[in-house]
């Protein structure tokens, strides 16, 4: 057994350390192989494609449920084991609709609770063809999904050394992506936290992959909507990246007259159209988008754990710093 002196000199130790410790040091707990680990499980065949209402989704939904209870990270107000559960008859779209659910778990600010910083991803992808094709969807989104995960542990590692977010942080993984935005819109229409308190999204929507126009210079995300709403947004996002993080922010897919209307079409468009500030991380479509050969296999670990430090740099900052995120004025 270790003298009183002892213990007493290894817990000032520990405490020094925690003191020392910054949020580039809690990013630097985003690894390549924890994202595999989780990543192989999520986009796993036993998921079955993880198709909004399904089995799959559901076993991918009690994953994340089992994760966070692990890491000691609460359920959001309003639920009940992390469960906001959307009534089938929502999902009007779907010939057979059965009820599903997003998962939300929260970490309460240190100062100024009531306000609340979103990130999110689709939890949910394309299920099994006819043929019984599993679509795995290991970078949409399984990416998304594991790297929220990775996040809410790098914030809770921070909060049990004393150092939490000043303000709350959402963890919001989204079903019905896939189908129509369901999970995201039924949140908006039915948040948990006023969206008058919601000072912006991260969200995050396939960041494993390379775009084949970019494989000769790999080392980017592209930002979609993040000068949309908030040109402070935008300026927090550059200033955290060059600081600290150093990838090529490609703005190609933000240009309004975009063809493929990105910036519609995930789940960061119904926290927008309510005029909260939002930032889309996506790495662009590839050959295997949405098809049976999404598999974890083929993601690059390393260039997703970079991606997914500067989403939780940049959380860092808007959680963090005096003045919530400003609008534009109109």
């Amino acid at each position: 057994m270790a003298s009183a002196c002892s213990s007493a000199k290894t817990g000032q130790a520990r405490a020094q350390k925690s003191k020392d410790l910054k949020a580039i040091d809690y990013a630097h707990t985003i690894t390549a192989n924890d994202l595999k680990t989780h990543l192989f499980i999520v986009a796993s065949d036993s998921m079955q494609g993880r198709m909004t209402g399904s089995e799959g989704q559901q076993k991918a939904a009690q994953y994340l449920r089992d994760f966070y209870t692990k890491q000691g990270i609460s359920s959001a107000a309003g639920t009940e084991n992390f469960t906001q559960t959307i009534p089938a008859s929502y999902f009007s779209r779907m010939r057979d609709p059965k009820a599903s659910e997003n998962i939300v778990a929260f970490i309460e600010g240190s100062e100024k609770p009531d306000e609340i910083l979103v990130i999110s991803a689709h939890y949910d992808h394309v299920g099994v063809d006819k043929d019984g094709n599993i679509f795995n969807g290991a970078d949409d989104d399984g990416s998304g999904t594991v790297a929220l995960l990775e996040i809410a542990e790098a914030f809770q590692k921070a909060v049990k050394d004393g150092k939490g977010p000043k303000r709350s942080v959402l963890f919001l993984h989204v079903t019905g992506e896939e189908i129509g935005l369901y999970g995201s819109k039924y949140y908006t229409d039915n948040p948990l936290y006023p969206l008058a308190n919601t000072v912006a999204d991260l969200n995050i929507d396939m960041i494993g992959r390379t775009d084949p126009k970019r494989e000769g210079n790999p080392d980017y995300i592209y930002l979609i909507g993040s000068d949309k709403l908030s040109q402070d947004l935008h300026d927090l996002s550059e200033m955290v990246n060059k600081t600290h993080i150093n990838l090529e922010l490609d703005y190609t897919f933000n240009d309004d007259n975009d063809p493929n209307r990105f910036y519609y079409r995930s789940d960061h468009y119904n926290f927008a159209k309510n005029n909260i500030p939002i930032i889309f991380y996506f790495n662009g479509t590839h050959a295997d988008y949405h098809k049976i050969s999404d598999t974890p296999d083929k993601i690059n670990y390393e260039l997703m754990s970079k991606r997914t430090q500067l989403v939780f740099m940049t959380a860092w900052e808007v959680a963090n710093r005096e003045q919530r995120v400003l609008l534009d004025e109109k």
